[in-house]
């Protein structure tokens, strides 16, 4: 069984040029593991590669829905394997991109075998949330799962899931038999220090602005007015309440700075105990090419 590779780390550490680097030299198809990047009309709040740089290198896992429309990890780990095999087919490299760290390790190494999702229970659930934010849920789903609750990241999606099957069922997802992942992996996470990130991370929030950010909440909140979980994103909640008269712009931009930083923050937490064959690189964006590249190379041996 071949090993496929892993390229993953904190937003803004440079994933996506890196991984277009390498198409340039090598017969690889990105597989996207980014969450976000699953929907249609939502590029620039995701820093999603455009459509000549997917032109130039395939990319797989990306435009795959519409916000309103439902994708779950295990939707993603279906399309996954299948790009994964189909790029193995054809004579290529399967190259896994992504942060959304939930996804890599339910990939990797397997993920727990829930019943169907209850949209009832689930609708109950959203409006605690919408009433009293996510501490009430989380704090149910700490006392009877720690796993689960460090497991979801704070992700209001992924916790209403949680204590959806937990309610239903009495047991938290993590008491669930897992899945055997079809692959093997090998991962490098880029790990560069805080230092160098945080104002990388100002800068990127700062291009979106520019780049139309404002502009394209505007389109899908006149598309989706009910503002779907897709939409709840970073970046997309924040200028959504700017545009609904919450707070001005200046603060819309600050509070997605914060959020951005705290993501990150939580993304060096979970990949800190990435289980498996697993390289860390002290580097990120121009800097981690060497490394990169050389790791590169030795997965193809």
């Amino acid at each position: 069984m071949p090993i496929i590779p892993v390229l993953t780390g904190p937003t803004g550490t440079g994933k996506t040029e890196l991984a277009l680097r390498l198409g340039r030299l090598f017969p690889l198809a990105v597989v996207s593991a980014d969450a976000s990047m699953v929907y249609r009309g939502m590029d620039i709040g995701t820093a999603k590669p455009s459509q000549a740089q997917r032109e130039a290198v395939k990319h797989h896992l990306i435009d795959v829905v519409w916000p309103d429309q439902r994708f779950s990890v295990s939707d993603f780990i279906h399309l996954a394997e299948e790009a994964i095999q189909e790029t193995l087919a054809q004579g290529q490299v399967p190259l896994v991109v992504g942060g959304t760290g939930y996804y890599i390790r339910a990939l990797s190494e397997g993920m727990h075998t829930l019943p169907e999702p209850d949209s009832e229970v689930q609708a109950e659930l959203w409006k605690i949330v919408e009433r009293q934010g996510i501490e009430p849920l989380l704090q149910e789903l700490e006392r009877a799962s720690p796993e689960d609750a460090q497991r979801v990241q704070r992700n209001p999606r992924r916790l209403v899931r949680a204590v959806e099957v937990l309610r239903r069922t009495g047991l938290p997802p993590a008491r669930f038999p897992k899945r055997v992942p079809r692959f093997r992996y090998r991962k490098l996470v880029l790990w560069p220090d805080w230092a160098w990130l945080e104002p990388r991370l100002e800068l990127r929030v700062a291009g979106m602005f520019a780049q139309g950010l404002v502009q394209e909440v505007e389109g899908l909140l006149a598309a989706y007015p009910q503002m779907p979980t897709a939409l709840q994103g970073i970046g997309y909640k924040e200028v959504a309440g700017y545009l609904r008269g919450a707070y001005g712009l200046e603060e819309a931009r600050k509070a997605i700075i914060r959020a951005t930083r705290a993501y990150a923050k939580r993304q060096y937490t979970w990949f800190r105990k990435e289980p498996g064959e697993v390289t860390f690189l002290p580097h990120g964006g121009d800097e981690a090419w060497p490394g990169v590249l050389g790791w590169f190379r030795q997965a193809l041996e």
